[in-house]
C-alpha cells in the first residue's frame, strides 16, 4: 500500500528527521492559508500515488500566499499519469546546495533489507543505476542489530566529506530505518536528501511503501489508504479479494496463482503480444471471482481480448466455468474471450463451456497464440 507524500513526512517527522514545515489542502483557499502560516516562499505538491509529478507541472514555488493559491487552483483536478490530483501539500521552500538519495528495499535475494544511497540525489534512482551504478552504495541490515551507528557512518560518508554534514545524514538514516521497520514497509526513501547553503541537512521528499500483508498489524497505516489516488480498477478488484495490476498491454489475463499469472505474461510476451494486467482469482473455488473479473479487466478500454488461463488443483474448473457462464450472461463481452482449463472437474467444464456456447482448450500455448492473434486484429490460430 502506498501512501502519500504528506503521510510519509508525518511518520518519519516522527521519528526526528529534519522536514521543512508544511500542510495538505483540498482547496485554494487553504493552501492560501497554509502559505500565509508557513511565511515566506513555499512549493505546492501535487500529492498522487505516481512518478513523474514536476515534468507534469504537479510541483511549483510560489513566491506568496496568493501565488500559492493561484497554483493550487491549477494542480488540483489536474491528471498525472492517469489520476486526479485531489490534494496539494504545501511546504517550506528551502535553498538547495546539494541533492542525494536515500532509501530503504526489501530484497528477496539477501532477505535483508538493503540500503540504497547515493550523492545523486533528486533524480529518479532507477535512473542512476542504469547510467552511473558506481553512485550508488547498497549495504544490507541484518535485522537482528538493526542499522549499527558505524554502517550509518559509512553510509554518510559515501554521500559527503564533511563530517558534521556525515553525523547529521547518519542520524537521518538511524531514524529512516526505524520508520521503515515500526511501519512493516517495504520501502521507504527520501528523495531528495538535501544540503542547504548554511549546511542544514533536510528531508524534502519521502515515499514509504507499506507490506499490504501487515496491515492487520497497523490498523493506523491502514486508514491511510486514498483509493481516489489509486488505479480504480485496482481498487475494484482488491474490494473484491482478487489479486490484480493494470499494466500497458490488450491482452487481458485471468489466472489462478502468481506463477501461473507470470508464466501466462511472459507466454504472451514470447507471441509478441503485451499483457494488460496481472489478474489472479486465487486458489479457492469461488464463481463469484470469476464473474468480477471480466468486469474489472474491460473496465480498461485498451484490452481487445480476455484470456482465461486455469490450472486446477484447488480451484475446480467447473466452477471457474460457471462463473464466465454467469458473467457474460450477466454483461455480454463486447470483445473476445479464449478459454484454457485443465485440471480437477475438466471434463465437467468443458461440457458446461460447450453447452453454453464456448469453445475451449486445455493447451497453454495454443490458448495463448489464439488470444494475441485476437489482441493483434486477426483470426485466431
Amino acid at each position: 500500500m502506498n501512501i502519500h507524500e504528506y503521510q510519509a513526512k508525518d511518520i518519519l517527522r516522527a521519528e526526528g528527521v529534519p522536514i521543512p514545515a508544511g500542510e495538505v489542502a483540498t482547496t485554494p483557499e487553504q493552501a492560501e492559508a497554509i502559505a500565509t502560516r508557513i511565511g515566506g516562499m513555499v512549493v505546492v505538491k501535487a500529492q498522487v500515488h505516481t512518478g513523474g509529478r514536476g515534468k507534469a507541472g504537479g510541483v511549483k514555488l510560489a513566491k506568496s500566499p496568493s501565488e500559492a493559491r493561484e497554483i493550487a487552483s491549477r494542480i488540483l483536478g489536474m491528471t498525472i499519469n492517469g489520476l486526479t490530483v485531489y490534494k496539494v501539500l504545501v511546504t517550506a521552500a528551502a535553498d538547495i546546495a546539494s541533492e542525494a538519495y536515500v532509501g530503504i528495499i526489501l530484497d528477496r535475494a539477501t532477505r535483508k533489507p538493503v540500503f540504497m544511497v547515493s550523492p545523486a540525489g533528486g533524480i529518479d534512482i532507477e535512473e542512476v543505476a542504469a547510467k552511473t551504478p558506481e553512485k550508488i552504495l547498497k549495504l544490507p541490515i541484518d535485522t537482528r542489530y538493526g542499522l549499527q551507528p558505524y554502517q550509518a557512518s559509512e553510509l554518510g560518508f559515501f554521500l559527503f566529506d564533511d563530517v558534521k554534514k556525515v553525523r547529521a545524514a547518519s542520524k537521518i538514516m538511524m531514524s529512516l530505518y526505524q520508520a521503515f521497520m515500526k511501519s512493516d514497509a517495504s520501502l521507504a526513501e527520501i528523495n531528495p536528501l538535501v544540503v542547504t547553503p548554511s549546511g542544514e541537512v533536510l528531508a524534502l521528499d519521502a515515499k514509504i511503501s507499506v507490506d499490504d500483508n501487515a496491515l492487520d498489524r497497523h490498523p493506523d497505516l491502514a486508514a491511510l489508504r486514498d483509493e481516489t489516488a489509486e488505479e480504480p480498477s485496482e481498487v475494484d478488484a482488491r474490494n473484491s479479494n482478487l489479486t490484480f495490476i493494470k499494466l500497458d498491454g490488450n491482452v487481458g489475463c485471468v489466472v489462478n496463482g502468481a506463477g501461473l499469472a507470470m508464466a501466462t505474461m511472459d507466454l504472451v510476451k514470447y507471441y509478441g503480444g503485451e499483457p494488460a494486467n496481472f489478474l489472479d482469482i486465487g486458489g479457492s473455488s469461488n464463481p463469484e471471482k470469476v464473474v468480477k473479473a471480466p468486469r474489472i479487466i474491460t473496465g480498461d478500454s485498451s484490452v481487445k481480448v480476455i484470456l482465461f488461463n486455469i490450472f486446477g488443483g484447488i480451484t475446480r474448473t467447473d466452477d471457474v466455468a460457471n462463473g464466465i457462464v454467469t458473467a457474460t450472461k450477466a454483461n455480454p463481452l463486447k470483445i473476445p474471450i479464449v478459454i484454457r482449463l485443465t485440471g480437477t472437474n475438466e471434463e465437467i467444464a468443458m461440457k458446461i463451456l460447450t453447452d453454453n456456447g464456448f469453445s475451449a482448450s486445455s493447451d497453454m500455448d495454443e490458448a495463448v497464440q489464439k488470444a494475441v492473434a485476437l489482441a493483434k486484429g486477426g483470426k485466431a490460430a
